[in-house]
């Protein structure tokens, strides 16, 4: 399980606001984002060191890509590929539409199932593989708020979607320019959850299975023609107990 939240807003200066947060066993050792891929170097972002992909990175060309997994899929399964790969391979592309259209091809069957948001300033993308045979299906998300979670987009059967879309639509969005990010920090930090979903319905995840919330990004992508193309604050930890840090570009 895990949660990304987009607020897009087409004519804005930053027209796409994305918050994630990364819930894995504790472990799994990766390393904060960086240009980690020699055959990649216009790609940053987290490695995963048992597999050697990402859940999530941006290019120098202003797309960001990031993967979920859905119910029931947690971890590596013998004789199918790891789904960090899928990130990498849309971040060759140079814009969110190329994209999706390249990985609408892919076969869901040799990966776990999956849900993958693509996205730049203009456009933005749900594929999702694994959830109906062996075809991905890319779905536009739409201007506004949005949450994608292990049920997918906005879903309503999902207690964390219930509890924290609509918190995130009541507060004010970020600021990025001034670094103001506080009242979607706090809503990542949250352990508030229905009592019935258990701490897995919280928007930050703590177990005493060694599963939970392991870091968390704040991402902005700006509109063409503006000197800084991206802003990614990184938290190597749970939100509320790591501090976000800027990304080197």
């Amino acid at each position: 399980m895990c949660t990304v939240v987009l607020l897009r807003r087409p004519d804005h200066a930053w027209p796409l606001l994305l918050a994630a947060n990364r819930d894995e066993m504790a472990g799994r050792p990766t390393r904060p984002p960086a240009r980690h891929w020699a055959e990649r170097d216009d790609v940053v972002g987290g490695i995963d060191l048992l597999a050697f992909g990402t859940w999530l990175g941006v290019n120098d060309r202003g797309m960001i890509a990031a993967v979920l997994n859905r119910p029931g899929s947690l971890g590596p399964a013998d004789g199918l590929r790891s789904r960090g790969e899928l990130p990498l391979e849309a971040l060759d592309h140079a814009d969110a539409v190329s994209a999706a259209e390249a990985l609408g091809h892919l076969d869901a069957g040799a990966y776990r199932p999956f849900n993958l948001v693509v996205a730049d300033a203009r456009d933005a993308f749900l594929l999702v593989g694994g959830a109906s045979g062996r075809r991905v299906t890319a779905t536009p998300l739409p201007e506004g708020l949005s949450m994608v979670v292990a049920r997918g987009l906005d879903a309503p059967d999902s207690s964390r979607v219930r509890r924290f879309l609509p918190r995130f639509s009541e507060v004010g969005a970020p600021d990025p320019e001034r670094g103001d990010w506080d009242a979607w920090i706090r809503l990542l930090a949250s352990r508030d959850h229905d009592p019935d979903a258990g701490p897995g319905g919280a928007m930050c995840i703590v177990t005493d299975t060694g599963f939970g919330t392991v870091s968390s990004s704040l991402v902005a992508l700006s509109a063409p023609g503006l000197d800084q193309q991206a802003i990614w604050l990184y938290a190597d930890g749970r939100p509320g107990e790591a501090a976000y840090v800027p990304v080197a570009p």
